[in-house]
């Protein structure tokens, strides 16, 4: 149970930061680039602190899409799995309520960092992006943490944070950038509107790139080390 609840806590921790310096800065793909910086740094900073926070509990998941991964490459058994998934999901809720009640406090502040096509993209546009961008950053998870790196894992959080940010950077002009089914899932609900109606476009992306890369890594990774 400790460690559905540091998936839980994880989870809030990078939803209320990460959209929540997507809302702050005002994060425009096209209008406002030092935004789209800032928010990409956020999303990859919280990943850093909490992978060093609560790894060490659950190996700081906080993303249905890296658990499916870990799950599909014989990591985790199925009974965790569903537990992390719970747990995240409940944690991003946790997230966007917090998020969305300081934004209510707020003039001129709204919505609660959701993702959503942005503008001149197309579903099978940001379908795609989402299933490319899920597929890197998740291999980058599973290699950064095998045990086949030897000492080199000690350093899967940074590595992992990195990552993360780097995908923002390129994927936030197309959707916002989700690669996670909690973080959109929860931040949806509470903004509504479009972001809602393309919510399955950042649940089936992510999780369809996260078995592309849990195949790709049963081919190249080493057996031992």
């Amino acid at each position: 149970m400790k460690k559905y609840l540091a998936e839980a806590v994880g989870t809030m921790v990078l939803v209320l930061m990460g959209c929540g310096v997507a809302v702050s800065l005002g994060c425009d793909p096209v209008n406002n680039i030092p935004a789209v910086v800032g928010t990409a740094l956020a999303f990859g900073l919280s990943v850093v602190a909490m992978a060093y926070t609560i790894g060490g509990i659950s190996g700081c998941h906080i993303n249905p899409a890296i658990t499916l991964g870990c799950w599909l490459t014989g990591r985790m058994n199925s009974k965790d799995a569903i537990g992390y998934i719970c747990g995240q999901v409940v944690g991003a809720f946790i997230g966007s309520a917090l998020l969305a009640l300081l934004v209510s406090n707020v003039d001129g502040m709204e919505g609660t960092g959701a993702n959503d096509l942005q503008a001149g993209v197309t579903m099978i546009g940001g379908l795609l992006a989402e299933i490319i961008f899920t597929c890197v950053f998740v291999l980058v998870v599973l290699g950064a943490t095998s045990k086949t790196n030897g000492a080199t894992n000690n350093f899967a959080g940074l590595a992992i944070g990195l990552s993360l940010v780097l995908v923002h950077l390129v994927c936030i002009r197309y959707t916002g950038t989700s690669v996670n089914p909690a973080r959109s899932l929860a931040p949806a609900v509470f903004q509504g509107g479009t972001a809602l109606t393309n919510l399955w476009i950042f649940i089936v992306g992510p999780f369809v790139g996260a078995a592309c890369a849990a195949g790709i890594w049963k081919m190249i990774h080493p057996e031992k080390k």
